[in-house]
Parts: C-alpha cells; structure tokens; sequence
C-alpha cells in the first residue's frame, strides 16, 4: 500500500469515528434537554404546591380560626376586666 492510499484510510476512519461522535453527542445532549426539562416541570409542580400549602397553613392559623376553636373546643371565654390581675416587677 502506498503512503496516499494509507493517508485517505486513515482520513475515512478519523471522519467516520468523528461522524459517530457526533450523532453520540447530539443524541446525549437530547437526552439531558429532556431530563432538564422533565425537573424544570417537577421544580414547577413543587413550587406550586409550596404555594398551596403555605395557603392552607395562613388559613389554618388565622387568629379567628383560633379563638373559634378556644371557645368552641376548650369552653375558653375573654375575662371581664374585673377578673384581670397585672403583676407589676
């Protein structure tokens, strides 16, 4: 074999083993943009569902809800002023 027909082998061999890099690449760069894009939608659900419990938590912690269930539950009532004794330091 000459040193030409040596040369073009070797050139075909680098182009096909750069041709198959190529399609492995871009193949894996799709597979991570999917990726990414299936945790942006996760990321996306959670931060809605953060929104939704932070309003349950407001809901359930609101002051009128509270003295409701003191009264209601534990018969809890406001003293009268008379009942009231400050303790001076």
């Amino acid at each position: 074999m000459s040193a030409k027909v040596l040369f073009i082998m070797i050139l075909l061999i680098v182009t096909f083993v750069s041709a198959i890099s190529v399609v492995y690449v871009k193949h894996y760069n799709r597979k991570l943009f999917v990726e990414l894009q299936q945790q942006e939608k996760l990321r996306d659900d959670m931060d809605v569902e953060w929104g939704k419990l932070q309003l349950e938590q407001n809901t359930w912690a609101t002051h009128v809800r509270i003295v409701g269930i003191a009264k209601e539950k534990l018969q809890m009532i406001t003293p009268e002023n008379k009942d009231i004794i400050y303790i001076k330091w």
